[in-house]
């Protein structure tokens, strides 16, 4: 199984979706304008949680929280303020007026970069004021579990090392987290008292506090020796009723008809008609025509017969069908018969309850060009007909026609604004075009013009005519901000060497502006 250091700050995150009065948020809006920045763009661009309610719209980013309550007119950024400091999020989850939200960060440990997690916020007033928890860990001695009938042995978990929430799920009294070192917890106490949840151990399939076991709870074998469970590692959780849970882990599907207490498992080997792997780092679902149907982004773990894809049942667990094999997804969202799923490769949309998927091509916004140009998406979630995506290079919105990806797209892109048309900048500056693409940034003033864009080398020879006479619009919206792109390639598809260049932004009949770019690969 890959190494968990590979999910630092998590893109293993569930989607949860509920109503709040839009009045109510309109309220709490003007409360949060004295202790949050806005801004027209979330400050963060790499966006691995989206929950919708009502007209909000809420954003867990590798730079902070960013809240909308006007489906994404205006963002309140919640980085740098006093309950969240300079904390990535790592989950984020909504219910009945609670937002709650996961934080995290990386740290160094013996030349290993690994994740950290820093706790849990919630708010009861549409993000007005927090209240901070700390990350769930237990006492040295903390060596017991009583589960049924039962006094097991459990692996204490001490450090907050690797012990970072992926995924909050929410019953009407409890509150669900998920870690790969911390296991399954829930709090019926608002997060002052956590408990560990007992899921079966990998050889398993089913507990039941009535029956009598003696395996351990842990998820590595630790100083003390214990079992190495990789069904301890949980990576994801889908709430599909107070009683009716779903607990994805890296050891399959895990499911509870009676709020938690009893579990059976599914895994790509005990089941005729199974999932395509064992590494289970999503798990959503959705009900149609009053049918259950459960989606889960099933990874391949240990078994070298297991396969990336989506799994998916409708007779909740007891069949799975696969599809979309070979693709790796992080997450999906559901809008009446549709579904959709964000991965490692493109954003994706079926219309035939996940049977066949359709790839949305490059987003480009309609209305300043600006792109996602990358091909990683972490997170998705609709608001009505609206489709929100998080890639890990913005934030892009549509909305369901009926017709794969037919309807425009608005794209928003985290960024420094300039503060007018005499000024430009590029980022990443020193650029490396073989692991990044340049953005070219500007502005029109609000106003509607032709521009024009050059690349040069030190002795001033054209090298790439980025765009000209290109039509960007500012007239609409006086707050956009364009964005271009450079591959680093020259006229002929050449990668240019290292070196200085110089750019050139023209708008209309001004003069050009200029900018200098440092080229290392």
């Amino acid at each position: 199984m890959k190494k968990i250091t590979l999910l630092i700050l998590s893109v293993f995150i569930h989607i949860y979706a509920q109503n709040i009065p839009y009045t109510y948020l309109l309220d709490q809006e003007k409360q949060l304008m004295k202790t949050s920045s806005t801004s027209p763009v979330q400050l963060g661009n790499s966006i691995t949680d989206i929950v919708v309610a009502g007209d909000t719209v809420i954003l867990g980013t590798g730079k902070g929280l960013s809240i909308s309550y006007d489906r994404g007119e205006n963002w309140y950024n919640f980085y740098g303020h006093p309950d969240f400091g300079t904390e990535s999020i790592s989950a984020v989850a909504y219910k009945n007026g609670y937002i709650w939200v996961a934080t995290a960060h990386s740290v160094e440990r013996d030349q290993q970069i690994l994740p950290e997690g820093s706790g849990l916020r919630y708010s009861s007033d549409g993000g007005k004021t927090w209240n901070k928890i700390s990350q769930p860990v237990d006492h040295k001695d903390s060596n017991k579990v009583i589960y049924g009938i039962n006094v097991l042995n459990a692996l204490p978990i001490t450090t907050t090392i690797s012990n970072i929430t992926y995924d909050i799920g929410l019953t009407s009294d409890a509150i669900w987290i998920t870690s790969f070192a911390g296991g399954l917890r829930k709090s019926t106490d608002l997060g002052k008292t956590w408990q560990r949840v007992v899921l079966p151990p990998d050889y398993l399939d089913t507990i039941k506090p009535t029956e009598s076991y003696n395996f351990t709870l842990s998820p590595t074998s630790g100083n003390l020796g214990y079992e190495n469970n990789l069904n301890h590692r949980v990576f994801s959780i889908y709430v599909q009723d107070d009683s009716t849970i779903f607990v994805g882990t890296a050891n399959g599907i895990n499911k509870s008809t009676d709020g938690g207490k009893s579990w059976i498992k599914y895994t790509k080997q005990n089941q005729t008609n199974h999932i395509s792997g064992n590494f289970v780092v999503a798990i959503s679902g959705t009900k149609y025509q009053g049918k259950d149907y459960i989606y889960a982004a099933t990874w391949k773990a240990e078994d070298l017969t297991e396969e990336y894809g989506i799994s998916i049942s409708s007779d909740g667990g007891s069949n799975w069908f696969i599809s979309n094999k070979g693709v790796r997804i992080h997450n999906f969202g559901f809008y009446n018969k549709y579904a959709y799923a964000a991965g490692s490769t493109g954003l994706f949309r079926s219309d035939n309850y996940g049977l066949d998927w359709v790839k949305a091509p490059t987003i480009v916004d309609s209305l300043t060009r600006q792109r996602i140009l990358t091909s990683t998406f972490y997170s998705v979630n609709t608001q009505d007909n609206l489709i929100w995506a998080g890639s890990n290079e913005g934030l892009a919105r549509t909305y369901e026609t009926g017709f794969p990806w037919s309807a425009p797209w608005r794209v928003y892109l985290a960024y420094v604004p300039v503060r007018n048309r005499n000024e430009t900048y590029v980022y990443p500056n020193p650029f490396d075009p073989e692991g990044d693409i340049l953005k070219i940034k500007y502005t029109t003033n609000g106003q509607d013009e032709k521009v024009t864009i050059r690349i040069f080398d030190f002795g001033m020879n054209l090298v790439k005519t980025i765009i000209q006479n290109a039509p960007r619009s500012g007239a609409i919206d006086q707050r956009i901000q364009q964005t271009e792109f450079w591959n680093g390639k020259d006229e002929f598809g050449n990668i240019v060497s290292n070196g200085v260049y110089f750019y050139s932004v023209q708008i209309g009949n001004d003069e050009p502006i200029w900018g200098k770019i440092l080229v290392i690969r």
